[in-house]
């Protein structure tokens, strides 16, 4: 049995700008799959192409079993998507939406609206399943597009950056509901995230993509044990700085990306049991401490070990930024394309930290 998404060699150009180039994947039946990255990586692109929505320049994929070129009507009715932009229209209830979706799958009144109760309870939006869409929070917003993705009851979930923008109780309840899904109905999840702390929470494996390649793939503890040391974060005076990094560096561990212009990083390779000694080796020096951390191998130090930046902030360190839709112009026009082809929604870190002063 194949697995329910697998692409090898997934290519996708935008005249001269390579968006995802040379893409292999593959989702077990029945995992949460984080693909993780900064804004511009190639995350959304491979998802559209994956969801039948751009055709690859180059490789192919199969989800639920069908070609996405040559199968996409099948690939289309066997998923279910959520996008980072969901085309809503406002004018209309959450149960009007439910059950137009459900009517755009071919799903018999009656069914809708026992499916559309259903889904709006589990995502706990029954007692504002009569208002207009227009008057829901971001997270209400999120919640009805995930009930809305579900109600054919795909086999694939595409969770498209899902919790983007919203805020901290929000998102733990998206994740809570995304857990909720694939424990109990056994849904293969694939999640797009720029956020860290997301991939490690839902994620059982996780794919890591920058400028379009997949850098590092496993589960997001095998990928922080492959790390090794904690990470050692320094903050000192200015006239020491580069006497420091020099120190550090040669004796307790080889430089790693700083999350701040003015840090020194080094994984430590003693660990915590090394502190008293780098203190006392930076007060030989005169050196005055002005921060110091220690930090558990996270997936932010996996992804610096692979590209040489840190993911927080990659934005800024260069790359090809292609907009919120990894696509020229990113207008949101791909989040349009990805409700219709899915079914007609269109329509309507955790660290030990010690400072010093």
């Amino acid at each position: 049995m194949s697995a329910p998404i697998e692409a090898r060699g997934l290519r996708r150009t935008f005249g001269d700008v390579v968006a995802v180039e040379e893409v292999d994947l593959e989702v077990r039946d029945g995992e949460v799959f984080g693909f993780l990255g900064p804004n511009g990586a190639g995350k959304s692109t491979t998802v559209r192409m994956l969801t039948t929505l751009l055709r690859p320049t180059a490789g192919w994929a199969r989800v639920a079993g069908y070609d996405v070129v040559t199968d996409a009507d099948a690939v289309r009715r066997s998923i279910g998507v959520a996008l980072q932009d969901a085309a809503i229209d406002p004018l209309m209830t959450g149960n009007e939406l439910v059950q137009l979706q459900a009517t755009l799958h071919g799903i018999g009144r009656a069914e809708a609206r026992r499916r559309g109760a259903e889904l709006l309870e589990r995502v706990g939006l029954t007692a504002a399943g009569d208002r207009r869409v227009g008057g829901y929070s971001g997270g209400m917003r999120r919640r009805l597009d995930l009930a809305m993705s579900l109600v054919h009851e795909p086999a694939v979930l595409f969770l498209d950056e899902p919790t983007t923008g919203l805020d901290p109780m929000s998102r733990i309840a998206l994740w809570e509901e995304v857990r909720n899904l694939n424990t109990e109905r056994g849904t293969t999840v694939l999640l797009t995230t720029q956020y860290l702390e997301e991939a490690d929470q839902l994620a059982g494996r996780i794919a890591i993509i920058d400028h379009g390649r997949i850098v590092s793939e496993g589960s997001p503890a095998d990928l922080k044990a492959e790390v090794g040391a904690p990470t050692l974060v320094l903050r000192v005076d200015p006239d020491h700085r580069e006497a420091v990094a020099t120190l550090v560096a040669e004796r307790f561990g080889g430089a790693r990306p700083a999350p701040r212009p003015d840090d020194i990083a080094v994984g430590l390779s003693g660990g915590a049991g090394a502190m008293a000694e780098v203190v006392r080796s930076l007060d030989e020096l005169g050196a005055v401490i002005e921060h110091v951390e220690l930090n558990e191998p996270s997936l932010d130090d996996v992804f610096a070990e692979a590209t040489g930046r840190r993911l927080e902030g990659a934005e800024d360190a260069g790359g090809t930024d292609l907009g919120s839709d990894d696509g020229p112009g990113g207008d949101g026009s791909g989040a349009d394309a990805v409700g219709a082809a899915a079914g007609g929604r269109g329509a309507g870190r955790r660290r030990r930290r010690r400072r010093g002063g």
